[in-house]
């Protein structure tokens, strides 16, 4: 849906003005799904540092949506204005930013000592490849001098970068790091680093792009700061102020050996939640996601786990409080530099959505 650029700019002390350059035309073929999240996977964005990936994203929605701008905190904001009146601001979000590390020392041999940014799992650590903003890699190893076989104390790791001394060493303290990962199609599944929450990004992009009207003003928020306590979704929520919301998120499958058998599983939908840390889902977002699950006929799950620590708790929280409602992708290897999901999952993903915002609830 291209716009020209004399859209007209809504103006408040709450709301700053958008950018409205969309282009006038939108290509005729769009890339696929896959190699979206290809892009989305493999860029660098840790939290703080969201920027290459929220310009992909920028680069993205162009031409389809009529607003777009970035706040303070980071977050990509995009309006897509629904038709009729008296319309209701629904606000669906997706968060940019990926599980890192930041560098806090630099030994005399160049050696760099780091904290974690996120939910990072010690045990994926050892021996795992990082990537700096600059592109310099770096080897996470540890200190051998009374090493446990079975267990990575985060205090004994270090990234060795190939320097010689702190002088000569390419990363300083205070940058930020990713896991160096390639992204693979390994057919009906998709597997890369970031994909909590690149996949949740994939999806609502695809969902603009397939999206032909709605009765509601749509409000598409990447949030910045996730995997540092959420801080991105609650001042958007507070700024737009939306009578509903959806988070699109991951849930851990636990259809692994050794796991329960009546956990979430891939292949099976997307999953609805119940709860999040911290967080109960609306009841009436969540009956608003059961029913468009059975009009679009997409296969679903429902999640009642707490453990999952998502953007749903500051977004209900905002002001007088917001009723939201959570959508997960089913991912095995949740929060390590390997995140697996299974294409369909995300594809319903979509279904669902399109379903819930294309009619009135």
């Amino acid at each position: 849906m291209a716009k020209q650029n004399s859209t007209r700019e809504r103006q408040s002390a709450h709301f700053p003005a958008f950018e409205t350059d969309a282009p006038l035309e939108v290509a005729n073929s769009l890339a696929p799904f896959k190699a979206l999240v290809k892009k989305l996977s493999e860029a660098y964005g840790p939290s703080g540092s969201e920027e290459a990936v929220r310009d992909l994203v920028r680069d993205e929605i162009k031409g389809f949506v009529d607003q777009v701008r970035v706040d303070a905190l980071g977050n990509l904001i995009a309006q897509r204005r629904g038709s009729g009146s008296h319309r209701q601001k629904i606000l669906l979000s997706a968060h940019l930013d990926e599980i890192s590390l930041m560098i806090t020392f630099l030994d005399a041999r160049g050696f760099a000592r780091f904290g974690m940014l996120g939910a990072v799992k010690p045990l994926t650590l050892l021996g795992a490849r990082v990537q700096f903003e600059s592109g310099a890699i770096g080897v996470i190893g540890r200190e051998e001098k009374n090493a446990a076989r079975t267990e990575i104390d985060p205090e004994a790791l270090f990234i060795d970068v190939g320097a010689s001394s702190a002088e000569n060493a390419s990363v300083r303290v205070g940058e930020a790091v990713c896991f160096a990962r390639e992204f693979v199609d390994a057919g009906a599944f998709l597997v890369g680093k970031a994909l909590n929450d690149r996949a949740g990004c994939a999806v609502l992009i695809e969902t603009l792009r397939q999206l032909k009207k709605s009765p509601y003003d749509l409000f598409f928020v990447f949030t910045a700061q996730h995997q540092v306590g959420a801080r991105g979704a609650g001042a958007a929520a507070y700024a737009l102020q939306p009578d509903l919301a959806f988070v699109i998120d991951a849930a851990a499958a636990h259809d692994l050996p050794g796991a329960p058998t009546n956990g979430i599983a891939l292949g099976k939908g997307p999953a609805i939640k119940f709860q999040d840390e911290g967080a109960l889902t609306n009841s009436k977002a969540r009956q608003m996601l059961l029913n468009a699950a059975r009009d679009a006929r997409v296969p679903h799950q429902l999640d009642v786990t707490p453990r999952a620590n998502g953007d749903t708790l500051p977004i209900q929280a905002a002001r007088e409080g917001v009723p939201t409602g959570a959508l997960a992708i089913p991912m095995r290897y949740l929060n390590t530099p390997s995140e697996m999901i299974q294409h369909d999952d995300a594809q319903n993903a979509i279904k669902l959505l399109l379903a819930l915002i294309s009619k009135s609830g």
